[in-house]
């Protein structure tokens, strides 16, 4: 038998032959020159496969400037119901989250959130797996889930997947950021402005059993300046908001930190606040900085350096997920997207008092 290469124009109809039915776009077709900014190919490519749809009756065309209307012998995919489990209970509010609900509900699919969190059920794996017993879905997104989590998904026959957490080497699909080299930066920035003594306070599933890729990237790039490392530089916390002043006392005790690099916008917002309370103020006795962004760091003056992303790509991989799952397709697949340090006033040099 010969091998028949498919043409561009092929290769583009069958990729839009498979948005079509998993609900990408419902009533009509978007033009060719939005087909052809969106798929980065030419536009004669686009407008021969959208030809070859009409030609087997998926598009039907309307005359004129009009667009192509879908037809209605499509056969679209299942809708399916989706559970997203989140890290933290305030992680409904991300755009991201609500931007992926509402492109999954306007394909007709149905979003539900259960009323806990992975962090307000303590992590335990039984109670995070009676909770996905009871509720009524396909599918389930879990946000930054621990390994022990995410590798109980993928041992089960459960559709997940996986935003952010300790994904690497788990057979689930999923993405997000790489802060290695946005973190790298970030260390070396605050090298350069003389701290030394520098710790990043990480909830543990960030610790244990063994730090992570960002963690220990951290760690090897104090070393790389001379710096010894140790339990100061990845403080030994257990997670939960009760023990943050506890863990903020010790280490502003004998050998307090010049620099501080905070994983979370709400433990952020909490160590700040504790400092405040001290009357250690950033950046004039403390530098501090957050691996994420948070849309709250707009009403923050001096301005909170942190790590920044892109988040739409996520927006777009979970739906293709969720589109293949309905599509009864296995989808593993995992990407990272790249991150940015965004330098801000809550970090400077360190004071002269502190020089020791």
């Amino acid at each position: 038998m010969s091998l028949r290469v498919l043409t561009a124009a092929e290769q583009v109809a069958n990729h839009l032959r498979e948005e079509i039915r998993s609900g990408s776009w419902t009533e009509t077709m978007p033009g060719g020159a939005t087909l052809a900014r969106e798929l980065g190919v030419g536009r004669m490519t686009v407008d021969a496969a959208l030809d070859l749809l009409e030609q087997t009756g998926e598009l039907v065309g309307q005359g004129g400037r009009r667009p192509r209307r879908i037809s209605s012998n499509i056969r679209f995919s299942s809708a399916l119901r989706i559970a997203v489990l989140p890290y933290l209970p305030g992680d409904y509010r991300f755009d991201y989250i609500l931007e992926a609900q509402r492109q999954l509900q306007n394909e007709g699919h149905g979003v539900i959130f259960p009323p806990t969190s992975i962090v307000q059920m303590k992590q335990d794996l039984r109670r995070i797996v009676k909770l996905v017993e009871d509720t009524k879905a396909d599918a389930w997104i879990i946000v930054a889930g621990t390994r022990e989590v995410l590798t109980w998904f993928a041992e089960s026959s459960i559709p997940a997947f996986a935003l952010f957490g300790r994904r690497r080497e788990v057979p689930l699909a999923g993405i997000g950021p790489d802060k290695t080299p946005a973190l790298i930066e970030l260390t070396r920035h605050l090298i350069d402005l003389g701290h030394e003594r520098i710790c990043m306070l990480t909830r543990p599933m960030r610790r244990l059993p063994k730090p992570g890729g960002s963690e220990l990237a951290f760690l090897e790039e104090l070393e790389k300046y001379g710096i010894p490392t140790g339990a100061y530089n990845l403080p030994d916390w257990d997670g939960q908001a009760g023990s943050l002043p506890e863990i903020v006392e010790t280490l502003f005790g004998l050998t307090p930190p010049t620099a501080m690099i905070i994983d979370e916008p709400p433990m952020y917002f909490g160590v700040q606040h504790l400092l405040a309370r001290r009357g250690i103020l950033a950046p004039e006795q403390v530098s501090l900085a957050c691996t994420d962004w948070d849309p709250y760091f707009a009403f923050q003056k001096p301005s909170v350096a942190h790590l920044l992303w892109d988040s739409r790509p996520w927006v777009r991989r979970i739906v293709k997920w969720v589109g293949n799952v309905s599509q009864g397709k296995t989808d593993t697949r995992q990407s990272r997207t790249l991150t940015k340090f965004v330098p801000g006033g809550s970090i400077g040099t360190v004071p002269n008092k502190l020089h020791a």
